[in-house]
């Protein structure tokens, strides 16, 4: 009787140590977020997505050494939520109204293509609806949903999907 009483207090103290490693995962998940969310607001969503690191690797497809993004859990909390991101556009094509553009963080002087900045700085943006958005040079702020790749070396780092312009 004693033994059996052992192996269930065993079983119980094992359950108690999975629960609490649950709740302490959890805890920090939404930690995590909630300051994704904090930072995002308060200091602007491009110093959140400033935080890559880049690891150098061989990549088997294209027979090279590229540099694979290493995003913080900041990022990926972010990631499939609605941010805003001010820039500025930087055509994609010869037009005058573009539904897919890049947004850079800095003046098409400076920005990523340049060789001025990294590829952190850079967002493609699709707009909601395929809405023609005019071309300026002045800043800009684009609301939409942020999807984050770390997979795909030929496409952008980041994604704005249904964005919108929002006045300043």
């Amino acid at each position: 009787m004693q033994s059996v009483f052992k192996k269930n207090s065993s079983k119980l103290n094992r359950v108690k140590k999975y629960i609490l490693v649950f709740i302490a995962v959890l805890s920090f998940t939404f930690q995590i977020e909630a300051q994704a969310d904090i930072m995002e607001k308060d200091r602007g969503a491009w110093n959140t997505l400033s935080m890559v690191t880049f690891e150098r690797t061989f990549d088997e497809e294209f027979g090279i050494d590229i540099e694979k993004p290493i995003i913080s859990p900041l990022i990926q909390a972010l990631n499939g939520k609605e941010i805003v991101l001010e820039g500025y556009i930087i055509p994609l094509t010869g037009k005058i109204e573009q539904s897919h553009f890049m947004l850079s963080k800095f003046t098409q002087s400076m920005c990523f293509f340049c060789g001025k900045a990294g590829p952190e700085s850079a967002a493609q943006v699709f707009t909601k609806d395929g809405k023609k958005i005019p071309f300026t040079d002045k800043k800009v702020k684009v609301k939409g949903i942020l999807r984050v790749n770390v997979t795909d070396a030929m496409s952008l780092l980041y994604t704005i999907e249904d964005g919108v312009m929002i006045n300043n």
